[in-house]
């Protein structure tokens, strides 16, 4: 059984900055610390809601990989911010050699004493810089901002139509007054373009992190890319080096059917040429006859 950590996860929680009828992400990093291999699967109680890329990998002995995790937008707030999903990531060690076509739901499985680590991880949502009003437990949350344009676009009327010059409120009393300067009326509406500001900065955060979500989705494409395009190439030379064998194969073939022909032809030619050609024959039996006429008159 394993006595050390496998994997280290950084940060222990999911974060995501909540926002009605908006997708947001948050980016997690885990660290094998281990002289082994280590492969991962990333599980969640509502998996139709989050989106992780990547869900399973491969993870080098003293190396480290990222991926994101991304909810999906939703139409309401859940009470009191309270998100009760979890996640749960799984990593067990592979041998040498595993890639993540190899990976199976049977590697992560607790049987014959193999070991798998398991670690939970909690979402926690929050409110953005400039959070708008969210119903919470059937009211509306305040919003500071709802309040700043109200006043600024709230028109005098009666006692308050008298100039401020001449009016003196005891909270300001034992206060300086400002100078009536292009700084001090600059000063009037520094909040509400403080709002505004920190406004368009958190809608400039939600374009970058789904710009970067996509040039994520652009490297993973392109990573599957390279991959496929190195499998094909070695399924080319695979055939091509077939294509070689089968040629020789059938040249030599055919030089083993031309060398059977050729013997076939020196054993008829043979077979031929075997024993006493008939004239032959006839002129010694000829002259045998003539030989033993004279010497027997």
């Amino acid at each position: 059984m394993m006595t050390t950590e496998l994997l280290q996860i950084e940060p222990a929680e999911l974060r995501f900055i909540f926002e009605l009828k908006k997708q947001t992400s948050c980016f997690l990093q885990l660290a094998n610390t281990t002289h082994h291999y280590i492969a991962f699967k990333v599980k969640t109680t509502s998996p139709k809601k989050y989106c992780v890329r990547p869900n399973i990998g491969i993870i080098n002995p003293n190396q480290k990989c990222d991926f994101s995790v991304t909810m999906q937008a939703q139409r309401t707030a859940p009470p009191d911010m309270q998100c009760k999903d979890k996640f749960l990531i799984q990593s067990t060690v592979v041998p040498f050699g595993t890639t993540e076509d190899h990976i199976t739901s049977d590697m992560f499985a607790k049987d014959n004493g193999k070991y798998v680590e398991e670690k939970k991880l909690r979402v926690v949502l929050s409110y953005p810089p400039s959070a708008p009003l969210l119903p919470v437990n059937g009211g509306m949350k305040h919003d500071p901002s709802n309040e700043i344009n109200a006043q600024k676009d709230r028109v005098p009327s009666g006692v308050e139509n008298i100039p401020p010059p001449r009016r003196v409120s005891e909270e300001v009393k034992g206060l300086e007054p400002a100078q009536d300067t292009k700084e001090g009326r600059a000063d009037e509406v520094i909040v509400p373009r403080q709002v505004e500001n920190a406004h368009h900065s958190h809608m400039k955060l939600a374009k970058d992190g789904v710009e970067l979500d996509i040039a994520n989705e652009y490297e993973e494409l392109k990573s599957k890319l390279s991959i496929m395009d190195s499998k094909l190439r070695e399924a080319e030379v695979t055939i091509n080096m077939l294509n070689e064998e089968r040629r020789r194969n059938t040249r030599e073939k055919d030089l083993l059917k031309k060398e059977l022909e050729l013997l076939k032809r020196n054993i008829n030619t043979k077979g031929v040429q075997s024993g006493f050609p008939s004239l032959f024959v006839c002129m010694v039996g000829l002259i045998s006859v003539a030989v033993g006429y004279y010497i027997h008159p």
